[in-house]
């Protein structure tokens, strides 16, 4: 066994000792039928920005935008726009080939669950350890860049995801339709209203969808961010708020996935305050590290929202997989919804 203690309120162990996808489990076939039902229309809307946004460096300073460039033929002539003419006048063929490098987390991402652990005393020796969800550790299972085959995710890597199939019943709560571009954050009991007032209900397996606007003003900045409006733009959920976390908990909710810059209030380190160690992202702690709960941020649903609105919906079929890349911690998904 990794561990001799789980964190107060995780379900390490609930799903298996060797568990990779926590909450992802309960998303059954039963499940993916139920969402396949929600699909009436026919019309699918792309869920994600596109990749070179938001634009710059301000927003994660360590993030950069994909640098595309052209593949190399054995010639060293870049395979681009090639003509196959010039090794063989009978052939009037040309081709271009193309490679990318990729920040997996710069713009629509996915957090694995070897994203977001913690220094926490899992051997209950009374010496904490870095450790991630179900007790997989750091240095061992994810490992370091300086240690061999690092970095690299031998456990709970992105493709965990991609492998068991990233489909299920979304359910979209419309706070851009609440608060408009207000700053707030939403904690249990406001969260609680907007689900009323918009008739939605989240049942175990469901992803739950957060359609704050946030997306649509980097978006509409063309790539060029006013970091300043950003960051006190659009809703956010209070990853203080414990009756919140209990609620994510309590409601069997695989996913959560907004179109903001981190589901929660983002604050640094050096803003998170003395006294008794906690974390700096506690809705990322409770979900990623104790929870299994795989978190989507800065998705778009600047379409697929204001067209539930107008039809008094917000269930839809979500298809949203990774890329299959073994060893990833995050990655930029192809999400789609279809009504």
């Amino acid at each position: 066994m990794r561990w001799k203690n789980r964190p107060e309120g995780s379900n390490w162990g609930e799903f298996g000792a060797d568990d990779q996808i926590g909450r992802m489990n309960l998303v059954t076939p039963a499940r993916r039928l139920a969402a396949v039902r929600e699909v009436t229309e026919g019309i699918a809307f792309c869920l994600s920005l596109p990749l070179d946004y938001p634009g710059g460096r301000e927003l994660v300073p360590m993030r950069r935008a994909p640098r595309i460039e052209a593949t190399r033929r054995t010639t060293g002539e870049p395979s681009y726009n090639f003509c196959f003419s010039c090794q063989n006048h009978s052939v009037f063929d040309i081709t271009s080939d193309d490679a990318v490098t990729i920040w997996t987390q710069y713009s629509s991402q996915w957090d694995a669950l070897a994203h977001w652990g913690q220094e926490f005393d899992a051997d209950g020796d009374g010496v904490p350890e870095p450790v991630y969800y179900n007790g997989w550790r750091a240095g061992e299972h994810v490992l370091n860049p300086d240690q061999p085959g690092g970095p690299f995710a031998n456990k709970l890597g992105m493709e965990t995801l991609a492998e068991h199939g990233t489909q299920g019943r979304g359910v979209l709560v419309d706070l851009a339709g609440e608060y408009g571009e207000q700053n707030v954050r939403v904690g249990y009991d406001a969260l609680m209203r907007v689900l009323d007032r918009q008739r939605a209900t989240v049942e175990a397996g469901d992803f739950l969808c957060l359609y704050t606007g946030w997306a649509d003003l980097v978006l509409g900045m063309k790539k060029e961010p006013d970091f300043e409006r950003l960051k006190t733009a659009c809703a956010v959920l209070d990853g203080n708020d414990r009756r919140l976390l209990q609620w994510i908990t309590d409601s069997g909710l695989v996913a959560i996935c907004a179109d903001n810059l981190g589901v929660e209030h983002v604050q640094g380190a050096a803003a998170a305050g003395d006294g008794p160690r906690h974390s700096m992202m506690p809705l990322h702690e409770h979900c990623l590290f104790k929870l299994g709960i795989f978190l989507g941020e800065m998705w778009y649903f600047g379409e697929l929202g204001p067209w539930l609105r107008q039809h008094r919906r917000s269930r839809f079929l979500l298809t949203a997989p990774p890329l299959r890349l073994p060893g990833l911690v995050g990655s930029p998904p192809a999400p789609v919804g279809t009504v």
